[in-house]
């Protein structure tokens, strides 16, 4: 069941070096609400609360530009990933919650 929730949500399959993505040139989107993202947040992250995604979709200009996602926990991340990727995005990465992807890219 474990599984395939991780799945279903991107968190499932081959690790992701988010360190290398971010080499290459990748936006970091924080879907988190302003209020939270205010309080802590990986420095030059952009944030699109989730729901505001398919309005604010001309600030993420170019399709094929690597965006990594990132929320408290993982699920807006992924949802937003899943928006991304309708929409014609082709490098999508879900990153999880922002402090542990914080960790990870450090």
């Amino acid at each position: 069941m474990i599984n395939i929730l991780k799945k279903l949500f991107g968190l499932g399959g081959p690790e992701v070096n988010f360190k290398q993505i971010l080499k290459e040139g990748a936006i970091i989107l924080d879907v988190r609400s302003s209020g939270e993202f205010a309080s802590g947040h990986i420095k030059g992250a952009i944030n699109i609360p989730v729901d505001q995604i398919v309005k604010n979709l001309s600030k993420l200009k170019d399709k094929n530009k690597p965006i990594i996602t990132c929320c408290a926990s993982g699920m807006r991340s992924a949802s937003a990933k899943s928006v991304l990727k309708s929409n014609g995005y082709t490098q999508v990465y879900n990153g999880g919650g922002w402090s542990s992807l914080q960790n990870r890219i450090l």
